[in-house]
């Protein structure tokens, strides 16, 4: 880029974050004080390239020295307003008001480089110096460029890490969850298991008990002296086999109900019928119902915009004078120098934020029934003397 290019391209682009800074709200501070980040910065690079790397050059020349110190008084004045409209709240009154003084004044400042600066430093510099000058200052754009580039990716970088630390976090969560509806389970197995296991021996004895009975039973069918037989073969076999259990369960009878449960006798004054149920518990676990997926990809669409442009061309005009008298130095050689100049358009291109996708996750209740079957003990009293069977619950 040429070093006209690069002194105008600054401009366009600082009016066009001035435009976008007016148009913002008392109530956007966010929008506010980001535009007006963009905007110092701007302003900054392009008055400290140009005293960095323009105006030395331009002071050793005497025709431009005096366009210098203007230059540097304008920017003194700029950084001067940059840093009262920095302090001032974004949503203060008196801010658009300054924000308007300083955009008319940025305005006349590039207004004096365009006609009085720029046409100095092609009569003043010669083709090397001001195309050295230009690659100094590009770089310098480029590497401002390149630093913010690494910032907005450094951020962006930030925020993925944060997204992914929260994920973590979530499902550790989750498997932390899902380990103790687990851990809970396996109680929940365990302990039936011992309760199974606590009523085999009380099963068996039962069980032992029915067969010893049946014996009996058949036995007093026969004769007498059989009878007596069975009695007495039965009474080794309970004794052999029975004892250990019913040790544990005493008072127990080697006889059948009605219905065919196992009775036993009370032995002492009292004896306490233990009344069980089973509780219905219901717990959760998590379930993955899909993954959701967004892709963000790149379209490019043509667009246009219109640019007002000036040109500046030398008219040469020849007429009579209004009288013959000298006023002037003739009859030597003398030669006049007058610059032509055209705006051209310079097209650029920078990455701003359009619109934010928000990916996240929302977690809802809902209340859910379920059933299933339970079982309980129930108890049935029959009592001599009374015609009707009670039934009790727990």
């Amino acid at each position: 880029m040429t070093l006209a290019m690069l002194m105008q391209s600054s401009p366009s682009r600082a009016n066009e974050l001035f435009e976008r800074l007016s148009d913002t709200s008392d109530g956007a501070v966010k929008t506010r004080e980001k535009l007006f980040g963009e905007l110092k910065a701007e302003l900054e690079l392009h008055a400290s390239l140009e005293e960095q790397h323009l105006f030395p050059l331009l002071r050793k020349n005497a025709e431009t020295k005096e366009l210098v110190a203007e230059a540097v008084k304008d920017n003194k004045e700029m950084r001067a307003k940059l840093a009262e409209l920095e302090a001032l709240p974004k949503n203060d009154e008196a801010f658009p008001q300054r924000l308007s003084e300083l955009q008319k004044a940025f305005r006349q400042h590039a207004r004096d480089e365009k006609k009085e600066l720029l046409p100095a430093v092609k009569r003043a510099l010669s083709s090397e110096q001001i195309e050295v000058v230009a690659e100094k200052m590009e770089a310098g754009f480029a590497e401002a460029e390149q630093a913010k580039q690494d910032e907005a990716e450094e951020r962006r970088a930030k925020a993925r890490q944060q997204r992914e630390q929260a994920e973590l976090k979530a499902e550790a969560a989750e498997r932390e969850q899902q380990a103790r509806a687990a851990a809970e389970r396996r109680s929940r197995e365990t302990a039936r298991q011992v309760a199974d296991a606590a009523l085999k021996p009380v099963e068996a004895t039962n069980a032992a008990a029915a067969r010893v009975a049946r014996l009996v039973t058949q036995a007093s069918r026969s004769n007498g002296e059989t009878a007596r037989r069975a009695s007495a073969s039965a009474a080794p076999f309970t004794n052999l086999f029975l004892w250990p259990w019913l040790s544990m369960v005493p008072g127990l009878e080697q006889s059948q109900s009605l219905s065919g449960s196992p009775v036993r006798t009370v032995a002492g004054p009292q004896e306490v019928i233990p009344l069980g149920e089973e509780v219905l518990e219901a717990t959760k676990r998590t379930e993955n119902r899909g993954t959701a997926r967004i892709r963000r990809y790149v379209v490019e669409t043509q667009v246009e915009q219109q640019v007002t442009l000036e040109s500046e061309r030398v008219i040469v005009e020849r007429r009579r004078p209004v009288q013959d008298k000298v006023t002037g130095e003739v009859l030597t050689d003398l030669t006049i120098e007058m610059v032509e100049t055209a705006e051209v358009p310079v097209v650029s291109k920078r990455q701003r934020l359009r619109e934010e996708i928000v990916v996240r996750t929302e977690r809802t209740q809902h209340v859910e029934t379920v059933q299933d079957t339970v079982r309980r003990d129930e108890v049935e009293i029959d009592q001599p003397g009374k015609k009707q069977l009670t039934r009790g619950r727990t």
